[in-house]
């Protein structure tokens, strides 16, 4: 195991108690360097959406529910377990960082109005309302990862009613109240109703259903968004890979593993396709990978421990800028067609050398995977990915005394692989 020697005692100037993680990139067996990342990035957005109430109402807003979302923060707030477990979920805190900047009056209105109906919607699920809320603008859908539930709203639906357990729903024809609890069972469920999600392992699910207002946003080349989509694929299929490509990192880097339990909630679908591997995550969606879904279980697991690692970094990122050079000026990737900002090529070698610690530790075991050429050339490759963008993002940045933490780590890392003395491949039988 390669031991940190960087001091704990350091915190982030930008988030004052925030202990600098050591091992965020590969951690070590007990590391607790992910969870305090993930705690103190949900600590920013509680306090964000403490404080949304306090705001005037946006231009075009209702005041009435302007003045029960108050409400409904004011209550959630004497339960805090109950608020942090609410914006760790990536259907709320996904909108929550959204709101920071968003580029339009409109923009701001709509995701103003859809995390209401969110947490409304949240929080009827659970049981947990306060007092009924009404609210007359919606957005298309509200969704619920742990009741498995997905509320599109009708066309005709003028208003909802949230309770405890209940919606109510508005139209020119009158109102109808449904159970919540009702919609398990597939006869009782209204066609606007669905069970989107699919269970991956008990910790994770396979999403048919998304909520993030950037999903469609890409910065990859080579892809146009993350649009939903099985690829001609059965969602069964899906889990039954994803959960093969969960196992092999169970066994070869446990406490990676669990942290992917800690942190992602939802894996969405964007597509097949047996010739290349193409995935998605986002700085404001911590919580949530879009993957496309290969043949080949070695591929499927680096893109998870891939996008895994976006979300530690990202989560990271929430607290400190990590780089004072970030986004200019733009380098050659190792990974990518495109000049990328040290950003990028960050996040790459952050994401890859946990990918060459998987290739390693199988190596080192005689896994049978490990006894094909293609692998050995595959780790070979990794290896090389991971040094060029290394002297890249070491040789080019100005890391905050955060980040100097990270590369650090990065350093010790591309030193330790540069010293051993791995095959580039294994001879053909």
């Amino acid at each position: 195991m390669l031991r940190s020697t960087v001091s704990t005692k350091n915190e982030s100037a930008a988030v004052p108690g925030f202990r600098v993680p050591r091992d965020l990139t590969i951690p070590e067996e007990g590391s607790t360097s992910a969870r305090d990342v993930l705690s103190a990035a949900m600590r920013r957005a509680l306090a964000e959406l403490r404080r949304l109430p306090a705001r005037p109402p946006l231009p075009g807003d209702s005041r009435a529910e302007h003045a029960a979302f108050a409400r409904t923060i004011d209550a959630l707030f004497t339960s805090p377990g109950l608020a942090a477990s609410l914006v760790r979920r990536p259907t709320i805190g996904t909108l929550l960082r959204c709101l920071r900047k968003p580029q339009t009056p409109d923009q701001a209105l709509a995701l103003t109005r859809a995390l209401r109906a969110q947490l409304a919607f949240e929080l009827a699920c659970l049981g947990a309302l306060p007092e009924p809320v009404e609210l007359g603008s919606l957005p298309d859908q509200v969704l619920s990862i742990p009741a498995n539930l997905a509320l599109r709203f009708p066309a005709d639906a003028t208003a909802a009613r949230f309770h405890s357990g209940r919606v109510t729903l508005i139209t020119p024809r009158g109102e109808e109240t449904h159970e919540i609890d009702a919609w398990a069972t597939e006869e009782r469920r209204p066609d606007f109703v669905e069970r989107p999600y699919r269970e991956i392992t008990p910790a994770l699910r396979l999403a048919l259903v998304d909520n993030n207002p950037l999903q469609m946003f890409e910065a990859h080349p080579d892809k146009e968004g993350n649009a939903i989509d099985l690829g001609g694929r059965s969602a069964d299929e899906w889990c039954a890979t994803l959960r093969d490509a969960l196992d092999l990192i169970a066994t070869h880097l446990p406490t990676l593993r669990a942290e992917i339990d800690l942190f992602v909630h939802q894996m969405v679908p964007v597509g097949y396709d047996d010739h290349k591997h193409l995935s998605a995550s986002y700085q404001e969606d911590i919580g949530t990978i879009y993957l496309t879904l290969h043949p080949n279980l070695m591929t499927m697991t680096e893109a998870v421990i891939h996008e895994f690692s976006h979300n530690k970094l990202n989560a990271l990122i929430e607290l400190d800028p990590v780089l004072e050079n970030a986004f200019w000026p733009l380098y050659t990737s190792p990974v990518r067609p495109d000049p990328r900002p040290l950003h990028g090529v960050l996040l790459a070698v952050h994401a890859f050398q946990p990918v060459a610690r998987l290739y390693e530790r199988m190596t080192a075991v005689g896994h049978p995977r490990a006894q094909s050429p293609d692998f050995q050339r595959r780790f070979a490759k990794i290896r090389g990915i991971n040094h060029a963008g290394a002297d890249v993002v070491l040789s080019n940045g100005r890391p905050t005394p955060v980040g100097r933490s990270l590369l650090d780590e990065i350093r010790r890392w591309d030193d330790y692989y540069g010293a051993q003395d791995f095959p580039e491949s294994l001879p053909e039988h």
